[in-house]
């Protein structure tokens, strides 16, 4: 059955974008039909990530009624299917964010996953992707400031009747300095999914306009991208080959 899975985190920075785009080329990669969109219509970057910042159709003409959703996606080179939104700040116009849950019930007859890359932030932008989606998957990193604002997200969450599916920690180092997982997973009570850790080599996968699972496949995040992607489907047991 096809899930709709919001990436959201409340800070930006925090390597939602990054999550959203590995993540479903992992499922991808696992056999899994996956669309990535990028809910984020003030300040899109799915697009800018995979190399396609301006396409001629993008999810704000869908939801502006101008276009029909089939005709706003494209499929990268690796075989990931995006839904990007533009650039222009002419297209933010009569945007209605309350049609992104009829245009995600819609675009789950067309693929497995659906991945929506929420906007930052707790605005109508955000509150329409939380509404959008069946499973909610909140991005921190191991800082209070960002721990912080998932717990303002996981808060406002509940107030919409839904439920987090839990978190992934972003961008960890092990450094003393940090807030330790145990810590985070005490403020935010929530379920652990997964860590990734700090890896050079993620703005080097944006240079080359591919997801870092496929442009470094034995990098340390790529390996915990693939095995947060497992779990999801069930493959409690995966091991990297």
């Amino acid at each position: 059955m096809a899930r709709v899975i919001t990436i959201t985190s409340g800070k930006g920075g925090v390597g939602k974008t990054t999550t959203a785009i590995n993540l479903g080329a992992a499922l991808n990669s696992f056999g899994k039909d996956v669309l990535i969109v990028d809910a984020n219509l003030t300040t899109p970057n799915i697009g800018l990530h995979l190399g396609a910042p301006m396409v001629p159709i993008s999810l704000n003409h869908v939801l502006s009624g101008k276009a029909k959703v089939s005709d706003a996606i494209y499929e990268h080179s690796s075989g990931t299917k995006i839904l990007p939104s533009s650039l222009s700040i002419k297209e933010l116009k009569n945007l209605n964010h309350s049609k992104l849950k009829e245009v995600s019930k819609k675009l789950k007859k067309l693929s497995d996953f659906i991945i929506l890359d929420s906007a930052a932030g707790l605005g109508d932008e955000a509150v329409a992707a939380l509404e959008s989606a069946d499973d909610i998957i909140i991005v921190t990193n191991p800082e209070i400031p960002a721990v912080t604002d998932a717990l303002k997200t996981s808060k406002l969450v509940e107030q919409l009747g839904k439920t987090v599916k839990g978190i992934v920690v972003n961008r960890s180092s092990g450094s003393k300095s940090e807030m330790p997982i145990s810590n985070i997973l005490d403020m935010l009570e929530l379920p652990l999914l997964g860590i990734i850790p700090e890896d050079k080599n993620v703005p080097k996968s944006v240079l080359m306009k591919d997801a870092l699972i496929y442009t470094h496949p034995r990098s340390r995040a790529s390996k915990a991208y693939r095995k947060l992607a497992a779990k999801l489907i069930g493959k409690e047991n995966y091991k990297e080959a």
